[in-house]
This record gives structure tokens, C-alpha cells and sequence, in this order.
């Protein structure tokens, strides 16, 4: 799937972490449950879109902070998923999440670990790192930040992006968004429950979401783009609001489709696409991941299922 890419692309991950992720039968109170498979992945928000970047043939450098015993699994597990990986050494250990699905009844359960202590030397260090390669480019700014960190870290990195000519990209939820806002980052991805927080109602409507998207618009960021569980995604910018469902798949985990979602829209936009085609990739890379396992990503063979996305313009 070669791309003629426009822009270089840098993420970034402060949090990353190794996934455990367990499919079982049922969880019974006090007794153990036995797990008919388990997954060990490379996780973190900017690790998993630098993972779909690569099966989409778009060149990224993934800036990350890795820690420990933990720390070296991961990076031993992310040989031949990231071909730019660029660690910076931290003292404590790399978190550990679980993720359980269930077949009784049919569920999903997410544990996240609040991550490890990271002094303050080691975050300038991956700062200047992240800047220095995202240059001009696209700067991937996702996922959670490590305790003591504090929550304007983005916006910081948003400004500082601007200031060197590049186009900043966050995901975040809370006041690590909430502060980001106002620095007019080049796209950011809610979903609808973090986009009902931030405009304080609730958007029961698809035209409710894409009115509130388009405000958002209006504020400052370029590209808004809200995700929908089932319902797909919608994206509204310059050019309009747009709205993409997906194809019907068997879901296994939805553990890392929101960031094959926005790798994908992110890898368009780099290759100079317009909003609407991006939409449509980035809902094919996470419909094709929320069909694996734990927080395994789609593989290339999977493309046929971008072909299938149905994608409307939204008139408010």
C-alpha cells in the first residue's frame, strides 16, 4: 500500500505499556477463571498509531519513554512492528494493562495502570526528541501521561509544533485536551461521550455531534473528528462535515481501534488526501483492528475492508 507522503509523521508516547489481554469464558466471583488465550502486545496510544502507520507503509519516527524489565519486553515486542523507534530510558518500571473479553456474557473489561514515576530530565529530553523529529512535519500527540507530569504537557508540544512549521495531532481526554484547545492543534479525535464533556450536553443526534465538531471547527482546530463505537465517525473541517460507517465484522476488541483510527486519517492527511478520503481509511484501519484479538492491529490483508466504509456528507 505505497503512499507518496507529503509530510514526515512523529508520535509520541509518555505512557506506554505491555497489554495483557485475556479471552475466557466467564469471571465467577472468588474462583479462578481459565483463559482460552492470552496476548501479550506493545501498547501506549502513540506506540499502537506508529504500528498501523507502518502497515500502511507510511515512514513514522515513535518517540517513547521505556522502563525496567517491563520496558525491554515491550521493545523486544515491538521488533518488526516499528521501524523508527526512538526509547528514552527511565529508571522505573513500564506499566502493565489487562484487557478480558468474555463470551459470558459478551464483554469487554479494561484495567489501566497509572504508569511509572518519570523525572523530570528524562521528559525535556523525550520533548526535544519528539519536536526534533516531527520537525515540519505531522507531531502525534496521544494517550495518557505518567503521574507528576502536568496536564498542559500537550498543549506546550501544540505550540511548539506551530512555532517550527509542523501540524500538531492530539488525542487525549480531560484537561490534557481540554488545555489544548485554545493552541488550535491541526486535528484532534473524541469520541462522543469526551465531546459531550467538552461542550457540557448531551449530543444524542448525529447532527448534534457534527454541529458541536463544527464549532469546535470554528475555535481554532482544523480537522475535528469524533468517533462513534458502532455508529463509525464523522470529521468536520474547512470542507464540510462528513460521516463514515463501517462494514459489519465480527468485533473481538476494540482495544486500539481509535488509534488505527486516527493513524489512518493521520497517514491520509500526510499523503496530501482530503478529509472525507481520510475519514474512510482511518475507519477501515479500525474496523479491521477492532476484528483481532486483545489489541492486536489489522495486517495489511485486511485493506478490503476499506473499500466497504460508507461515507455522507452531513448537512446542519
Amino acid at each position: 500500500m505505497p503512499h507518496n507522503v507529503c509530510y514526515p509523521v512523529a508520535t509520541l508516547t509518555l505512557n506506554p505499556c505491555l497489554d495483557v489481554g485475556y479471552e475466557l469464558e466467564e469471571l465467577i466471583e472468588d474462583q479462578k477463571a481459565k483463559a482460552s488465550h492470552v496476548r501479550f502486545d506493545p501498547g501506549g496510544n502513540g506506540v499502537n498509531v506508529g504500528r498501523v502507520l507502518k502497515r500502511l507503509d507510511i515512514p513514522a519516527v515513535n518517540c517513547c519513554l521505556l522502563g525496567g524489565k517491563i520496558g525491554e519486553f515491550v521493545e523486544s515486542l515491538l521488533q518488526g512492528e516499528l521501524e523508527n523507534l526512538r526509547a528514552v530510558r527511565i529508571r522505573n518500571e513500564t506499566r502493565v494493562n489487562c484487557g478480558i473479553v468474555t463470551e459470558r456474557p459478551k464483554a469487554q473489561f479494561e484495567i489501566d495502570a497509572v504508569g511509572p514515576l518519570v523525572s523530570p530530565e528524562r521528559i525535556e529530553e523525550i520533548k526535544t526528541m519528539f519536536l526534533t523529529e516531527a520537525g515540519s512535519g505531522i507531531g502525534v500527540i496521544t494517550g495518557s501521561v505518567p503521574p507528576g507530569v502536568p496536564d498542559t504537557i500537550y498543549a506546550e508540544l501544540t505550540d511548539a509544533i506551530k512555532r517550527q512549521g509542523g501540524k500538531a495531532v492530539v488525542d487525549a481526554k480531560g484537561p490534557l485536551l481540554q488545555k489544548t484547545l485554545e493552541h488550535g492543534p491541526f486535528l484532534i479525535k473524541p469520541n462522543r461521550y469526551e465531546l459531550e464533556m467538552l461542550c457540557g450536553k448531551k449530543l444524542s443526534q448525529l447532527v448534534d455531534v457534527g454541529r458541536e465538531a463544527m464549532r469546535l471547527h470554528q475555535t481554532g482546530v482544523e480537522h475535528v473528528c469524533v468517533s462513534l463505537g458502532g455508529e463509525g465517525a464523522l470529521i468536520a473541517g474547512e470542507t464540510g462535515i462528513y460521516h463514515a460507517t463501517a462494514p459489519s465484522v465480527q468485533v473481538r476488541s476494540t482495544v486500539g481501534a481509535g488509534d488505527s483510527l486516527v493513524a489512518g486519517i493521520v497517514g491520509a492527511l500526510a499523503c496530501g488526501k482530503s478529509p472525507e478520503d481520510a475519514l474512510s481509511q482511518g475507519i477501515g484501519c479500525g474496523t479491521a483492528t477492532a476484528s483481532k484479538p486483545g489489541t492486536q492491529v489489522f495486517e495489511p490483508d485486511d485493506a478490503n475492508l476499506f473499500a466497504m466504509v460508507t461515507l455522507t456528507k452531513i448537512d446542519i
